[in-house]
């Protein structure tokens, strides 16, 4: 039976890593990009019917995930994309770091920031130069800085990561943003690897997520997209996701990466991630209602502080004026568990996950507020 998205899941005894961080203490948790909500029912339906099997062995990658994908591609975003292009792989931030390693140790790579943690570890995972570009805020809009991209580009740059939707700011990138980025990649010789994990969560409704290898085609072979079905329907404990490559030669040196490094993805992922691609249902829908009340609320506490959010459940909230030494202890304080921004690249900042029931979030708003006046 579905459980409501209002209704208050007790996650203790699960090892859940949100949870856990806080056990025994008074501490509500808003940090990790983890959702309060039940997976929907169609997934279970599809992992108990696999376990009806009692082996749970190595696993090819069933053709069938791989058409579930292309339809959902295609019913989301009306892109057609060949089955040549897939590659299949155990999470997104393993592709990130396999993308980096396509490039020679001399070589360097460029992110925008404030952008989610792993993303600031690549240059050192891969041994690569990591130049660190910040983003431009105007009118509450988180926004690339292409003219200072360019001035911090050096000649050994080869590889631009972003996040899109962006990760913490919530910004889903529009063509014209897209444009202006890929006429920097091409007129510089870059590839350009985007984390496209929070597409389906667009919140605001007037925004729209442009998986920019289709907005933007000039550029298609240089792009390395990554896919997953994880956040949206809250099961990133059974992680799988897709790289999008349309140049041949570029997948060629990226499944390279592979060998000996990245596991295969089990079979009990591979079944729930094809149950979400084939999803029609009114789940996403629904989800996307509460999220944006969800949001409606906290922004009626975080006011001005928190950044313009066109999608994911993750808002960004300026609190420099609090002048804290210590951001998570103070908000621990408070009860309150949240990301310090200065893991993203971005002192003074939190990061506040608002995907969870209605009781939870009014509670951590009225700590919140307490926090912020305090």
């Amino acid at each position: 039976m579905a459980i409501p998205l209002d209704q208050v899941i007790n996650r203790q005894g699960t090892q859940s890593t949100k949870w856990e961080k806080y056990a025994d203490r008074d501490i509500l948790p808003f940090w990790i990009a983890d959702m309060d909500f039940a997976s929907p029912d169609f997934v279970f339906q599809a992992l108990q019917q696999r376990l009806e099997h009692p082996i749970l062995g190595y696993t090819k990658t069933p053709d069938t995930l791989t058409e579930a994908f292309q339809g959902w591609l295609a019913y989301h975003f009306n892109w057609h994309v060949p089955e040549e292009w897939i590659v299949w792989l155990p999470g997104v931030v393993p592709g990130l770091n396999m993308a980096a390693h396509t490039l020679n140790c001399d070589q360097s790579i460029m992110i925008p920031t404030p952008v989610y943690y792993p993303f600031l570890e690549i240059g050192e995972n891969s041994g690569l130069e990591q130049i660190l570009t910040p983003l431009q805020l105007i009118n509450g809009r988180w926004e690339m800085d292409i003219e200072r991209m360019g001035d911090q580009l050096t000649k050994g740059t080869k590889m631009v990561f972003i996040a899109n939707p962006q990760n913490p700011t919530g910004r889903a990138y529009t063509l014209d943003e897209l444009t202006a980025l890929a006429q920097f990649i091409e007129a510089n010789d870059l590839l350009l690897v985007s984390d496209d994990i929070h597409c389906n969560l667009i919140i605001d409704p007037d925004a729209k997520h442009l998986p920019v290898a289709l907005a933007v085609p000039e550029i298609a072979d240089r792009t390395i997209s990554l896919f997953a079905a994880t956040k949206t329907y809250n099961i990133p404990g059974l992680s799988c996701a897709a790289a999008v490559i349309p140049n041949a030669q570029l997948r060629a040196r990226f499944q390279g990466m592979e060998k000996g490094l990245v596991p295969g993805v089990g079979p009990l992922n591979h079944v729930a991630s094809q149950a979400c691609f084939n999803d029609r249902s009114d789940w996403v829908p629904n989800l996307l209602t509460q999220l944006r009340a969800n949001h409606e609320r906290l922004k009626s506490v975080a006011g001005g502080r928190m950044s313009t959010l066109d999608a994911t459940y993750l808002a960004w909230i300026d609190v420099r004026d609090l002048r804290l030494n210590d951001l998570e202890a103070h908000f621990e304080s408070h009860g309150l568990g949240i990301s310090d921004g200065k893991q993203f690249g971005l002192e003074g900042h939190i990061r506040f996950n608002f995907a969870c029931p209605k009781a939870t979030l009014d509670e951590g708003l009225a700590r919140l507020q307490e926090s912020l006046n305090d």
